[in-house]
């Protein structure tokens, strides 16, 4: 059976790949284990040279791939491009500090005893992949589990397979051992019969509804999961913040990928006395996006599937049905070179409730609801007022306040007065249903490994 990537500008065919049978993604598991015992004895410096020589070949390729990802999925090229090229510093990170992550850590030492903490990995891991970063998305869960010791097998989604395909094929190109990874073909049926597979670990990163049946599944086998799952991501405005930079942020905090991002701001609640002026000047900066095919100079894409548009048909349409009012967007756009894609126009919507799926579910799309507060308890109030906990922003010219706002709010990540809080160096996850462990840091690359104890005592 085919699996066809569909074009969401025009629906065109972007090319096909062969889904892995039952027996095949078996095969494949067999492969990554055959390979273990092997690749586990390496030294993380030699590991890590695999994925320095990743890092070249992905910028020496960055151009091809930045349109393939734009062709598949819809993001903007400039913002494929510079996808890539934040990841190089990703990559750069995990060279360079594996290692030192997992090195033996002596913590107890006198003339008597001497103990260690040392790392080793799980075993097999299946790493199953998101489409809406299709590099990063590869990286962050293949990368650190094979500086540990794993081996993995990755499901990229169905959605970006090309893209993500290339990225595997890259890394095996540095000359890995090979079966170190591995590449299964397919969508949801695939991934439950990789999960179901003898694998020691589940990287996943998707939405809440798929990992919590991964997260049942791995608890049942007995098993460890590390998943990035959905999020409603609150922002807050004080009438203290200095809007000029708060407008800029949070436009590209919502409206980046086509809003098709876990951590962007959904909802944003904002101070009952700025309120009008801030809302009419943030509806001035979102009215400038360009909205067209990603292949050319424009700020937004489509949304990557027809399912994707018409979810967010769904829930505009409740939102209006009771109550909310369409400040800007709410539409698809009338160009009639846009209707055979998955286009909507970015939109702004006030006057909402929590009766309204836009202000319960995650809205992933072009769409951010906008409501007003009068203090600041009832801000932490309602930014906490959901079942997700990924991220929130606040803005404010109080740091101290700020700060204080951020240690009450439930997310695993609270950015003051930015939203460029993605940096190689800071753990990041998700409280509630937003996910289980950490990526990123040296919190999240010790994920991978098994942590062990070897006390020694001189006699």
């Amino acid at each position: 059976m085919k699996l066809q990537s569909i074009n969401p500008n025009d629906q065109t065919i972007v090319g096909e790949l062969e889904v892995s049978t039952e027996d095949e993604i078996k095969k494949q598991v067999e492969k990554a284990r055959k390979t273990l015992d092997s690749w586990k004895n390496i030294s993380v410096e030699e590991r890590c040279l695999y994925i320095s020589k990743l890092k070249d070949l992905l910028n020496k390729n960055k151009d091809k791939l930045a349109r393939l990802m734009t062709l598949e999925m819809g993001k903007p090229l400039q913002q494929s491009v510079g996808e890539i090229e934040s990841e190089l510093e990703f990559i750069e990170y995990y060279a360079k500090n594996g290692p030192k992550f997992f090195a033996d850590e002596s913590i107890i030492e006198n003339e008597k005893d001497n103990y260690k903490v040392t790392y080793e990995p799980y075993g097999v891991c299946a790493c199953i992949s998101p489409w809406n970063f299709p590099v990063s998305m590869v990286t962050s869960g293949v990368l650190p589990a094979i500086t540990a010791g794993n081996t993995v097998v990755v499901k990229p989604s169905e959605y970006t397979s090309l893209s993500q395909k290339m990225v595997v094929d890259l890394l095996n190109e540095t000359g890995i051992p090979e079966g170190v990874v591995n590449l299964v073909i397919g969508g949801g049926n695939e991934g439950k019969i990789l999960v179901d597979s003898k694998i020691d670990l589940v990287w996943f990163t998707g939405s809440t509804k798929a990992g919590m049946d991964i997260y049942k599944k791995c608890g049942e086998k007995f098993i460890k999961s590390l998943l990035e799952m959905g999020g409603s991501s609150a922002g807050i405005v004080m009438a203290d913040a200095n809007m000029e930079n708060a407008i800029e942020n949070l436009y590209w905090a919502r409206f980046l990928n086509c809003g098709q991002v876990c951590t962007a701001v959904k909802r944003l609640f904002v101070e009952k006395s700025i309120f009008e002026k801030f809302t009419n000047s943030f509806a001035e900066r979102v009215n400038k996006a360009k909205v067209g095919n990603p292949l050319k100079d424009n700020d937004i894409g489509p949304l990557v599937t027809k399912r994707q548009l018409e979810i967010i048909k769904d829930q505009i349409d409740d939102a209006i049905s009771k109550g909310a009012k369409v400040l800007i967007g709410g539409k698809q756009p009338k160009d009639t070179e846009l209707l055979m894609g998955n286009y909507y126009l970015p939109t702004i919507l006030t006057n909402v409730n929590f009766d309204m799926k836009v202000m319960n579910e995650e809205t992933f799309g072009p769409v951010i609801s906008i409501m007003p507060f009068e203090t600041e308890e009832e801000a932490i109030t309602l930014a906490n007022r959901t079942e997700y906990g990924l991220s929130s922003e606040i803005y404010t010219s109080d740091l101290e306040k700020g700060t204080g706002m951020a240690r009450k709010i439930q997310s695993g990540t609270v950015a003051i007065n930015t939203d460029n809080f993605f940096k190689p160096e800071c753990p990041f996850g998700g409280f509630k249903k937003s996910g289980t462990g950490r990526e990123y840091g040296k919190i999240g690359m010790q994920e991978f490994a098994q942590v062990k104890v070897i006390a020694i005592c001189k006699v």
